[in-house]
C-alpha cells in the first residue's frame, strides 16, 4: 500500500497532536492490512508516540489478540459497530495507548453481501473506556476502499485528538 501525499500529510498532523497532548496511539486493523499504521510510521519519530499496531485480518486473530469475544462475532460479523468498538477496547489495553482506531470493512473484490456490500466499512475511535464508531461506504476497486479507509481512520483520530 503506498502513502499519498495527502495520507501522509494526516499523519503528520496525528503526530504534531500527539506529541502536544503526551498522547500515545495505536491501530487495530483489518481491511487495512496494516495501512494505518503504515502511514503513522511515514513520519519521522512516530515511534514517541505509536509503540503497536495489530493487523488481525482473522476473526480468530481479533479473538486471540484484541479479546473480541467470539459470540461477538458470531452474532454481528467482523464488519460490525459492536466488532470495531471491542477492537478499539482491546487495542488500548493490551498495547497500553492511550487512543486506537480500529477499521473492520469489505475491501472486496468479494466478499460483500446485501447488507455488507464491497466498499462497506466500520470504523471506531476512542480508549478503552470510550469509544465513537461510524459505518462508511467508500467506492472503488479494493485499492480505493482500503485508502480511503485509512484516510477516514487517520482523520477520526485527529478529531479525537482535537475534541479531546
Amino acid at each position: 500500500m503506498s502513502v499519498s501525499p495527502e495520507t501522509c500529510r494526516l499523519a503528520e498532523t496525528l503526530g504534531e497532536l500527539c506529541r502536544a497532548r503526551g498522547v500515545t496511539v495505536t491501530a487495530a486493523e483489518s481491511c487495512t492490512g496494516g495501512g494505518v499504521a503504515c502511514a503513522i510510521t511515514e513520519v519521522a519519530g512516530s515511534s514517541d508516540y505509536f509503540e503497536t499496531g495489530y493487523v488481525t485480518y482473522a476473526n480468530a486473530a481479533k479473538t486471540r489478540l484484541l479479546g473480541v469475544p467470539e459470540a461477538l462475532l458470531e452474532a454481528h460479523g467482523a464488519v460490525s459497530r459492536a466488532v470495531v468498538e471491542a477492537m478499539v477496547a482491546g487495542a488500548c489495553r493490551d498495547s497500553g495507548a492511550d487512543l486506537a482506531v480500529a477499521i473492520s470493512g469489505v475491501a472486496g473484490p468479494g466478499g460483500g453481501s446485501e447488507d455488507k456490500p464491497v466498499g462497506t466499512v466500520w470504523l471506531a475511535w476512542g480508549s478503552a473506556e470510550r469509544v465513537r464508531a461510524e459505518r462508511r461506504h467508500f467506492p472503488g476497486e479494493r485499492d480505493a476502499v482500503r485508502n480511503q479507509a485509512v484516510d477516514a481512520a487517520l482523520e477520526g483520530l485527529i478529531i479525537e485528538l482535537e475534541n479531546g
